[in-house]
């Protein structure tokens, strides 16, 4: 738990890895890595926190990297817990709070895993960095190896990413390639592409990634004071809803809270083998060969970190849902509605999920649950056409513009 010094440790054997190493899977089992710390935090390090503005380096004793003068940061996280009353109001619960994730630089949370790291990636002297992306992940690296100097190539989906994470990644010079097949099959190929020539890993795989993703932690910690009593995360490759949660179970190691709250993970219907695998109750993956929502930075069948995720939501006596695409649709257009947030699907799922579990009874009116909103609604911007109704037209004169507007009360005075 701390600081540094700290290595590599495989979740399932146990085995461990220098942090020199550039590795991805355990070489003895084949299981996940996972960053683990062999140094205490210093007693007084909240204190220390609250000197420095709200940002992922704020908390940078919990991160992996040795040299905190050559960070590749473009000034993420710090970002808002917005108090939704309104929200609250409608779903009946107490408090709902929603992480808007969306004000990161590139307008994801994947801005937090990707300037540690792109930092990581400076640290080990590489040159070149690679991903596969459902649109998200593409845009931060692309943005952050621009900062770096690092070139970067890109493996996507064809046909399957939104045209706002596309330009995002392009115009940061990114080597876009688009490959015939769903995002697992570009995940396999970005593997074998850098396991055979020097180029670094970041996708969620990478262990480092997630330590800069669980700083979400810390900052709903700083923001309300002690942990909520749910989390609500949609889960795509697993990696946010484990990384959040190894944030919190490391600050309690740290005696920086002593509650932990329950994890809630939300696929959609249709890219949903997380969900399938604990109501099961079996400890393997069933593979969605097709997965297909609207939700595009959740459309994966075969999420990598799919243990790391069912680890996060048991050890938490957490809960999974699924939501329709209609579902997601629907809390997109009251979150932005109610709340003045206007998030993408996979975000909206979140929402979607919380609302159908408390029309279960699944969550109690007197709790407090936040919601992770992890990407800018312009995000996906081809989206807009199924939300947007017909707009109103009416001439360019005042008489017009008060028909359409109907019955409305005169002001008592007009300042001009």
């Amino acid at each position: 738990m701390g600081k540094s010094p700290f290595h590599l440790e495989c979740i399932g054997c146990g085995a461990e890895y220098s942090p020199e190493e550039v590795i991805y899977n355990c070489r003895s089992c084949g299981d996940l890595l996972s960053v683990q710390y062999e140094s205490e935090l210093p007693s007084n390090i909240g204190a220390v926190w609250t000197e420095r503005s709200l940002s992922v380096w704020r908390y940078r004793e919990l991160l992996p990297i040795k040299d905190y003068t050559k960070i590749a940061s473009l000034g993420e996280g710090g970002t808002t817990l917005n108090r939704c009353s309104r929200l609250s109001k409608e779903l009946g619960l107490r408090e709902i709070y929603v992480k808007n994730e969306g004000e990161n630089p590139t307008g994801s949370f994947k801005d937090r895993g990707m300037t540690v790291g792109v930092t990581k990636a400076l640290e080990l002297k590489m040159t070149r960095v690679a991903c596969a992306s459902t649109g998200n992940t593409s845009a931060s690296l692309a943005a952050y190896s621009a900062k770096a100097g690092l070139e970067c190539v890109v493996l996507i989906p064809y046909g399957k990413v939104a045209r706002g994470k596309l330009a995002q990644a392009v115009i940061h010079g990114a080597n876009v390639i688009r490959i015939m097949g769903n995002f697992d099959t570009a995940l396999d190929l970005v593997r074998s592409l850098c396991s055979s020539h020097r180029i670094y890993l970041l996708n969620s795989l990478n262990p480092y990634r997630l330590e800069g993703q669980k700083t979400i932690s810390c900052e709903i910690r700083d923001q309300l004071g002690l942990p909520p009593d749910k989390i609500v995360v949609p889960i795509g490759n697993g990696g946010n809803i484990s990384a959040i949660w190894k944030g919190f179970r490391e600050l309690q190691g740290s005696d920086l809270t002593d509650d932990l709250p329950q994890m809630i993970g939300i696929q959609a219907e249709g890219a949903a083998p997380i969900v399938a695998s604990l109501r099961k109750g079996v400890d393997a993956l069933e593979p969605v060969m097709k997965p297909e929502t609207i939700a595009t930075a959740i459309r994966i069948g075969s999420p990598v970190n799919w243990k790391k995720a069912i680890r996060a939501v048991k050890e938490s006596n957490g809960l999974v849902e699924t939501v329709s695409d209609g579902e997601i649709l629907a809390a997109q257009t009251l979150l932005a509605g109610y709340e003045g947030l206007f998030v993408e699907p996979a975000s909206a799922a979140s929402i979607a999920g919380l609302r159908k579990l408390v029309l279960s009874g699944k969550i109690d009116a007197d709790e407090k649950v936040v919601c992770i909103a992890t990407g800018h609604g312009l995000k996906d911007p081809d989206i807009l056409s199924r939300l947007l109704p017909k707009l109103t037209e009416a001439d360019a004169d005042l008489e017009s513009i008060e028909r359409v507007l109907g019955d409305i009360p005169p002001t008592l005075d007009v300042i001009a």
